[in-house]
């Protein structure tokens, strides 16, 4: 006798949200207020990596937290939105090109969540963390979580606030250096932004100079609105 098909999903097809099972968890065991963390900008080829700390409060927490690049636009800039009216505490820190180039970008995303994590007004007893690291010299426990940012609505609202952040700052850029496109791609390699590094050259405290093509100079460099040879 064959076997009735089930109208259950199957377990896989399930889709993933983030929820507040782990703050709760950590809670529970004496950890409150609990913090998430999480970065954006770690691939571009110009700007800073820019990282967020959340506190939610675990009574207001904004309907439809999810990781940021699973978000429109629009979604994205609401929820800033109703995170910065209803969390707690945020803190929004970075690390510029030069310092990347400087350090490396791991360590510069580390970094940057490491200060955001000491720049919250309300001190958190634990961190999420999206990712395989815990930022070093953070001021209190922590714990990463691969896909952190598609499991915990915590680190979900700082990888919002951190992309919404980013995006605003290249946006700026944008219209300061009008020949590069950075309000449309936000400093990624795409094909109008190396063909904007090929024909204008890189952008002085901008562009990472030790990612990509890039990595032997881009021949001309524009400081304080002049072109000069690299």
């Amino acid at each position: 006798m064959a076997r009735p098909a089930s109208d259950s999903p199957l377990l896989f097809d399930l889709p993933i949200r983030p929820d507040f099972s782990f703050e709760r968890r950590a809670i529970s065991r004496g950890h409150d207020p609990v913090a998430g963390l999480d970065e954006a900008g770690r691939g571009p080829l110009a700007g800073p990596v820019v990282a967020a700390a959340v506190v939610l409060d675990p009574e207001r927490i904004p309907e439809g937290l999810d990781d940021s690049k699973r978000l429109t636009a629009q979604a994205r800039d609401a929820l800033f939105s109703q995170i910065l009216d209803t969390a707690l505490a945020v803190s929004v820190s970075s690390v510029s090109a030069a310092g990347i180039d400087r350090i490396n970008i791991l360590r510069a995303s580390l970094e940057a969540m490491r200060r955001a994590a000491c720049g919250l007004h309300v001190r958190p007893l634990y961190a999420l963390i999206d990712g395989r690291e815990v930022p070093p010299g953070l001021p209190c426990a922590a714990a990463a979580l691969i896909k952190g940012d598609q499991r915990s609505q915590s680190i979900a609202a700082a990888s919002i606030v951190a992309k919404v952040m980013r995006d605003r700052m290249m946006e700026a850029c944008g219209r300061v250096h009008v020949n590069y496109g950075f309000e449309t791609h936000m400093g990624y390699g795409t094909l109008r932004h190396r063909k904007a590094i090929g024909d204008h050259g890189a952008v002085a405290r901008l562009h990472r100079t030790t990612f990509g093509l890039l990595r032997t100079g881009a021949g001309v460099v524009e400081a304080e609105g002049e072109l000069i040879e690299a």
